[in-house]
């Protein structure tokens, strides 16, 4: 019986093993036959040609039919982000110029290269200007709403903050009241900003060291892929160092979220077969690029669970993106039905993000009131200078009438900019840098620039009325002669037109502030479409904004030359300054 037994138990035993081979054969068939990555693609393809040439000419086929009928793919590519992609005239080169150049080649088309940055590659896509953008784009929640991901991911990194070895910064609660150098579009921007750093914008990546270097900013914040390269060369190390890192985020490659469906499966299974075959493992090696991430994917890929035709929807084999939802408003979604009612109204697609989102709505308030205070202060400074330098430069003493005159020449000669940065750098070098200084620096300067021209106008006023008076012998003679006082207000309702065009003026300059880092409304505006989308629109509310602003400046300004005028006309009525 025991000899039974045992032989029963090994029977059973081989049975049993040979069930779990037959199903590992079976499960490894399958994914290598009909529900394999490659058999996928290949019927996908097929299916696209199927449909060849009719749909070619019906002008209304899907984006992946457009492509083969075009043999023509448009990729957005960097061309100014060391590594992954640059560009030397003609030649383009880097890790994703390379990816582009192998999707082209699994699809059977040529490449087209369309040169796209932080902020333009979202829009071009939505425009049907490029196909795919494989640009250094972060797969975030944020992002999901505005384009389709391809997954897998083909790379991944993390933001750093990088400023020079002996500034004190150590982490994020260090930042607030701090100027950080980003790109406009970083999906890390949305972070920093809630932690009350100053954003400085820029376009490329790539000229974020020399600004370190020349002392235009003290932090710059980027991908850790992208200053890997720059941190290569000695002096630059010696020089600067990554203070911190926050915000993890897997990279997509992205298409447009409508017409894209069968295009962005076929890269699904296009980007699979190229982890699993080791593909983006030789490329970035090609361009010594970090491979730890592209290896685990690889091993990931390889499996029996994730090589499969579905591979890309399944949560064991793909990565999350970051999770950088904000906090919404109150009233988001009566903004986000309102949006809806005008889209499907008058087909326009109208996007609020400064009413959507918590940061956003309190960075647009914020703005709105250091606008109002800024416009305030510089139509009040632009005044009371004008009286200063109209007084000082109708002085009978040269003393007082020349340095004043030759200070109005270096400000009529000053561009607006120039005036702003010097008043700026003298402001932060008496004070510690804030906002209230920041916008005082701005009031100053517009003071300074307008009021000077005023004054001008004001002081030959003056002096014209000095001269319609006659000899000073005369004047002293003559009944109603206008003196001190009665002289220079009847000279303010004479040059009332250019005092009024000077506070209109300054009035309207005031935007220039954001130049020194004033938070006024432009510089909100700006900070809040570097993490969001609606640029059109958000710049348009800006543009609807100071019309509104100067209108109301215009209105009164136009009140303010009435009154002094009118005085003129009283005084030349009665020969004399009325008591």
């Amino acid at each position: 019986m025991t000899r039974i037994h045992c032989f029963s138990r090994a029977l059973i035993g081989i049975v049993v093993g040979a069930l779990i081979m037959a199903g590992l054969v079976l499960q490894g068939a399958r994914a290598q036959g009909a529900s394999s990555p490659d058999a996928a693609l290949g019927r996908l393809l097929d299916a696209a040609r199927a449909t060849m040439p009719g749909a070619c000419v019906q002008g209304d086929a899907d984006r992946l039919t457009r492509i083969l009928c075009a043999k023509r793919i448009r990729i957005g590519v960097r061309d100014y982000y060391p590594l992954f992609g640059t560009r030397a005239g003609d030649k383009r080169e880097g890790y994703e110029v390379d990816v582009g150049l192998a999707i082209g080649r699994m699809l059977g088309v040529e490449v087209e290269f369309v040169r796209v940055n932080a902020a333009t590659r979202i829009p071009l896509l939505a425009e049907d200007r490029i196909d795919l953008a494989i640009a250094t784009m972060g797969h975030n929640t944020q992002r999901d709403s505005q384009v389709r991901f391809i997954r897998p991911h083909y790379y991944q990194s993390e933001t750093i903050v990088v400023g020079p070895r002996d500034l004190a910064v150590a982490n994020t609660t260090d930042l607030p009241g701090r100027t950080v150098c980003v790109t406009i579009g970083n999906g890390s921007n949305a972070e920093l900003v809630s932690q009350g750093a100053r954003l400085m914008l820029f376009d490329e990546a790539g000229v974020l060291p020399d600004r370190l270097k020349d002392g235009t900013c003290n932090l710059a914040a980027q991908d850790d892929s992208f200053f890997a390269y720059y941190f290569t060369d000695a002096d630059f190390s010696a020089a600067f160092f990554p203070k911190f890192g926050f915000a993890q985020v897997p990279w997509g490659m992205a298409v447009a979220r409508q017409g894209s469906d069968r295009l962005a499966h076929a890269l699904d299974l296009i980007v699979q077969i190229f982890h699993r075959d080791g593909v983006l493992i030789d490329i970035a090696r090609t361009h010594r690029i970090g491979l730890a991430f592209l290896q685990r994917q690889q091993r990931v890929w390889r499996s029996v669970e994730c090589n499969v035709e579905t591979g890309s929807t399944n949560p064991n084999c793909i990565l999350p993106p970051l999770d950088a939802a904000l906090k919404p408003t109150s009233f988001a979604p009566e903004v986000t039905a309102f949006e809806d009612w005008v889209e499907k109204q008058a087909g326009i697609d109208l996007t609020l993000p400064m009413l959507k989102t918590a940061p956003a709505w309190s960075m647009f308030k914020d703005g709105v009131v250091n606008s109002l205070i800024l416009i305030a202060g510089a139509l009040i400074a632009t005044l009371a200078l004008a009286v200063l330098f109209g007084a000082a430069m109708a002085a009978r003493s040269a003393l007082v009438r020349w340095p004043a005159r030759t200070f109005t020449v270096a400000l009529q000669s000053s561009p607006i900019v120039l005036t702003l940065v010097v008043a700026a750098a003298i402001s932060h070098a008496l004070f510690p840098f804030s906002d209230t200084v920041a916008l005082g620096a701005a009031i100053v300067a517009l003071g300074l620039a307008n009021g000077c021209n005023a004054g001008q106008a004001l002081a030959e006023a003056v002096w014209s009325l000095r001269a319609e008076q006659g000899t000073e012998a005369a004047r002293a003679t003559a009944p109603g002669t206008l003196r001190g006082s009665g002289l220079f207000a009847h000279a303010l309702g004479r040059s009332a037109t250019q005092i009024v065009a000077f506070l209109v003026n300054a009035a309207k300059g005031t935007p220039i502030a954001s130049f020194i880092g004033a938070p006024e409304l432009l510089s909100a505006l700006t900070d809040i479409t570097s993490f969001s989308s609606g640029r059109v629109t958000t710049y348009s509310l800006l543009l609807v904004f100071y019309t509104v602003v100067v209108m109301i400046v215009v209105w009164l300004c136009g009140k303010l030359r009435v009154y002094l005028e009118s005085r003129q006309a009283r005084v030349d009525d009665a020969g004399k300054v009325p008591a």
